[in-house]
């Protein structure tokens, strides 16, 4: 077979593995389709890697020594990959699929610095249209990885989440953009200079500890989803840089689907996303404290026990569940499961009322309730569970802190003023299982918990889960 005909099947063959990515990502809309998506996207990329190596083969691009290192490169990617993607705990999920950003946005930039670094060697001029590309990759490739970093970093605890507020912060930004446009300019018209292109590198990467540092905890859903957008732009650049359509593609939809989802994510809190890049709201999660009501906002609190919650949930017409990270961190997703079905079977309607930025990453409680195999016509989104409230006999919030506080709605000098939430507090009775009075990530304290309505279950999710199911039976 001659070089131009696998040549021919190699394109083809990406072609079929992009079709594969798109299809895929449709699929990803309904949580029915979601998972057939994600295997059929794999299986996209499996195609696109395997006709990548094939056209390398044929064209003698690789020496001896370079399979071997390409060999243990796949092994070990993938063995890394096949073993966290088994092992980690659906609350280190946010910190994972950062650290995969860092990995995506890291590998795009070296593609980038490695193509370039061997154009320099050559002795030509290099293309306008690739000294762009390489630059943007490299940009936004190098703010990736070290954001990224930091934001996984943040939602493991290993830096403290609160906003980090660096001295002369806004002078270090601004001295920071202009030594990387001086730079850019320099090898736009100056030509080839692999020096340069480094202090490129370097800048960007301070400049993607000092993006993402000022940002608190609160808003680490919506910086996950930048950064992801960020990766793939990243990846595109470098499908442009190297001209492989796949890369390019596979970029496209990524960042373009990522932008997206961080502008919906912007709009469920109220926010621009250049406020939420702007820093300083959230104090990240405060260390538990013991249960009980001590250390709550002034008030009276109404603190009750998992038999009287017992009686209100089986009498109950309606429930509505509101799950949030404190459930993800008791790993109570299948209690809640349990609970559910056993309402269900006295003859309670039970929803379950998701908000956006619920967790610490988009779509963290439907990932976390469907890997408790909780029915996906039971998971309600906010606008769409909001106008049921007032109609719900009792709202059960299992973890879930300042999505329900109604400071949202009628506390113009609250940091979270204007911020859709969930009606909670419109619902005819309120349990909320909980620790502590400690805030949750936005650092403030919730009205809600003032509420008469409200009763207060103090106890971990999945304690506080087990007693009701226990509590139900026995009623």
């Amino acid at each position: 077979m001659d070089q131009a005909t696998i040549e021919t099947i190699v394109r083809l063959v990406w072609l079929l593995g992009a079709a594969g990515f798109v299809i895929g990502l449709h699929q990803m809309n309904s949580p029915a389709t979601a998972r057939q998506g994600n295997l059929l996207s794999a299986g996209g990329m499996t195609l696109s890697i395997a006709g990548t190596a094939v056209l390398i083969a044929s064209r003698g691009g690789v020496q001896s020594l370079g399979w071997p290192i390409i060999i243990v490169g796949f092994i070990v990617g993938g063995g890394l990959g096949l073993y966290t993607a088994r092992t980690v705990k659906m609350t280190a999920m946010p910190q994972l699929v950062s650290l995969f950003n860092a990995v995506g946005g890291g590998a795009a930039a070296l593609i980038g610095i490695d193509d370039y670094i061997r154009l320099a060697g050559l002795g030509g001029p290099i293309p306008l249209d690739t000294t762009i590309a390489t630059v943007l990759d490299v940009i936004i490739g190098s703010v990736t990885f070290t954001g990224s970093v930091i934001a996984s970093g943040k939602l493991q605890g290993l830096i403290p989440g609160r906003p980090i507020r660096i001295p002369g912060g806004q002078l270090v930004t601004i001295s920071l953009a202009v030594i990387a446009v001086v730079a850019t300019a320099y090898l736009f018209y100056a030509g080839a200079n692999v020096p340069v292109l480094f202090v490129i590198i370097a800048v960007s990467l301070i400049f993607g500890v000092t993006m993402v540092l000022p940002i608190g905890g609160a808003d680490m859903p919506v910086v996950i989803s930048l950064l992801n957008s960020f990766t793939g732009t990243a990846v595109a650049m470098a499908g442009f840089v190297i001209d492989n359509p796949v890369m390019i593609i596979a970029g496209a939809l990524v960042g373009a689907s990522g932008a997206i989802l961080t502008k919906l994510m912007a709009d469920a809190m109220n926010r621009s996303v250049l406020n939420i890049i702007a820093g300083g709201f959230g104090t990240g999660d405060a260390a538990a404290g013991p249960a009980g009501p001590a250390g709550g906002p002034g008030g009276s609190v109404r603190e009750i026990s998992a038999d009287d919650v017992a009686i209100q949930l089986a009498y109950a017409a309606r429930v509505i569940i509101v799950p949030g990270y404190g459930l993800a961190v008791a790993q109570a997703q299948h209690a809640v499961r349990e609970l559910g079905e056993l309402l269900e079977s006295r003859g309670v309607e039970v929803e379950y009322a998701i908000h956006p930025v619920a967790g610490r990453m988009p779509g963290h409680m439907n990932v976390l309730l469907a890997e408790a195999n909780v029915p996906y016509p039971q998971l309600k989104e906010m606008d769409d569970i909001n106008p049921e409230f007032a109609q719900t006999d009792v709202a059960l919030v299992v973890g879930a802190n300042d999505v329900t506080n109604p400071a949202a709605r009628s506390n113009p000098a609250s940091p979270i003023y204007g911020m859709p939430i969930l009606n909670v507090d419109q619902a005819k009775s309120i349990v909320v299982i909980k620790r502590s009075m400690r805030p949750g990530y936005a650092g403030i304290d919730n009205e809600l918990y003032l509420n008469p309505k409200t009763g207060m279950l103090f106890a971990d999710a999945k304690e506080g889960l087990a007693m009701l199911i226990a509590a139900v039976k026995a009623v």
